[in-house]
């Protein structure tokens, strides 16, 4: 198992906009992407920070959702709202 831990920072008052933005990519991610098995935006501890925690079942499969269709169109939406780029970490599973 591979897992994904991302803090996204995004501009001041396009919360909404990004929350959007960010439930339909849930959506895309779990409807479409079967070697994924946890994907999910959590708020931070601010306005302006968002968590995304991500859990797939081979760097496959992590490689394969940033070349989804998804993650392209609904991603870029997304990163119209970021404030610089995310800070990501990936881990192995024990």
């Amino acid at each position: 198992m591979v897992g994904v831990f991302a803090i996204l920072k995004i501009q001041e008052g396009s919360n909404k906009e990004f929350e959007s933005a960010a439930r339909l990519m849930e959506e895309a991610v779990k409807k479409n992407e079967p070697g994924n098995n946890y994907y999910n935006f959590y708020k931070g501890q601010d306005d302006t920070t968002y968590i995304v925690m991500e859990r797939y079942n081979s760097q496959e499969d992590l490689d394969a959702h940033s070349q989804t269709e998804h993650m392209k169109t609904i991603g870029a939406e997304m990163g119209k709202y970021l404030s610089g780029a995310p800070e990501i970490k990936v881990f192995e599973s024990l």
